[in-house]
């Protein structure tokens, strides 16, 4: 890899950018717009939100303002839980079409696993709302499919029935809590892992074994981390609306962590956990 717009190939061979830009709770408008601008400057194609943040729209207009091809980019968009099911995924699906204005979209993800309840009824949901993203991707109107938050108990079941299996799993991964088990069975399944909230929020910057790696390395805690996620073949998504906090987090080809450093990061004690367990969840 060589730039950020570097992909991993997804099992159908389509190409995810190794990072992207997380765009959860940035304010609409404005402020979104200045940060996309700044992003697709620096070189950023991967977008990242879901229908629930309701920018779909600014990042579709972001794209257009910036005169390259739609073909350039990658856009990620999200199912909310209150829209699982067969058909209400399908209006779901057809309501971020319309906001974002496009004829396709690259890759649409169920956010969270129903998980509640007796299993043959939280499983019996998400295999209905997974037959509707298969057929969304079979009708050629998203690129790509996959889930988020899925955790092997509840990949596993929805494997079993698929017919398409999931392309990516986005979860909360960095170190300090690697879900390294959930990573080995997608990558052991040609499920490509996606990195949300890979800097832990912010909190992770500090800590001060990335600090360490950082200072002895010329770095800054950002790269290190995100080096690290790539170095373990997962993609990320951090999100910064800051245009240098953005350029350092797409310069991250001019070093390598060593195999000492990588493993120090993976021993780290859970640290900068978000608290949202997809068994536990409430919304």
């Amino acid at each position: 890899m060589a730039t950020i717009q570097s992909g991993f190939a997804l099992s159908n061979g389509v190409k995810l950018p190794c990072i992207g830009l997380g765009t959860w709770q940035i304010p609409e408008e404005k402020t979104l717009l200045a940060t996309l601008t700044s992003a697709i400057k620096l070189g950023y194609r991967h977008f990242d939100t879901a229908h629930i943040y309701g920018n779909e729209r600014t990042i579709a207009r972001a794209i257009e303002m910036s005169g390259l091809p739609r073909s350039e980019f990658f856009i990620t968009t999200k199912l909310w839980n209150a829209d699982r099911g067969y058909r209400p995924a399908i209006e779901a699906f057809n309501a971020s079409l319309k906001a974002f204005g496009l004829e396709y979209i690259d890759l649409f993800l169920m956010q969270w696993p129903a998980a509640k309840g007796e299993a043959m009824t939280w499983q019996s949901i998400n295999a209905g709302t997974w037959r509707a993203f298969e057929e969304l991707y079979e009708g050629g109107v998203v690129r790509a499919i996959g889930v988020s938050n899925f955790l092997v108990h509840h990949l596993v079941p929805l494997l079993a029935k698929a017919k398409v299996a999931p392309m990516v799993n986005q979860l909360e991964i960095h170190p300090g809590y690697t879900q390294m088990s959930t990573v080995t069975f997608c990558q052991d399944h040609g499920i490509q892992a996606v990195a949300w909230s890979p800097l832990g929020r912010g909190a992770l910057l500090r800590h001060p074994a990335v600090s360490e790696i950082a200072d002895r390395m010329g770095v800054q805690p950002s790269q290190v981390i995100l080096r690290w996620c790539l170095q373990h073949g997962i993609a990320a998504v951090p999100k910064s609306l800051n245009p240098e906090h953005q350029r350092q987090n797409a310069d991250l080809f001019g070093f390598e962590l060593s195999e000492t450093d990588m493993e120090r990061l993976d021993k780290l004690p859970q640290s900068c956990f978000s608290g949202l367990d997809p068994d536990h969840v409430t919304f």
